[in-house]
């Protein structure tokens, strides 16, 4: 699925991204403000993540409530080494059966779960972005 859209649009986008998705791990890529965090506040809000999403660039993990289930959103922008990842417990996040929301993925790209769902974002020249979905098995 490739989608451009507008940040009034996002709402609608999120939906789609949910309903697209037969994964809870969502891997982002796209470089520096294409809107990776952004788009993550919106799928949460969709998925009943009441509390203020921020992206965990310095603590690396964020948790969120959604009743029983959890939201973990990962900042992997500032990680050095695979082996600060493990150190983190990284795998038991990644298995746990909760929702995953991960940026910069690629730099944990040998330890991430088998099946999920890619994101590209893009930003255009006139502000738009380009949102391209895949699944990843």
């Amino acid at each position: 699925m490739e989608l451009t859209f507008t940040l009034e649009d996002l709402p609608a986008v999120a939906q789609k991204v949910l309903s697209d998705s037969k994964s809870r791990t969502f891997l982002f890529y796209g470089e520096m403000g294409a809107g990776k965090t952004t788009l993550i506040k919106e799928i949460a809000k969709n998925l009943g993540v009441a509390d203020n999403l921020s992206s965990p660039t310095f603590s690396i993990i964020n948790e969120h409530a959604l009743g029983v289930d959890k939201l973990f959103h990962y900042d992997f922008y500032r990680l050095e080494s695979l082996e600060e990842a493990m150190d983190l417990g990284i795998e038991d996040y990644f298995y746990s059966g909760h929702w995953n929301f991960i940026e910069w993925p690629e730099k944990v790209e040998s330890l991430l779960p088998g099946e999920s769902t890619r994101i590209e974002l893009t930003k255009n020249e006139n502000g738009s972005r380009t949102l391209s979905l895949m699944p990843v098995k």
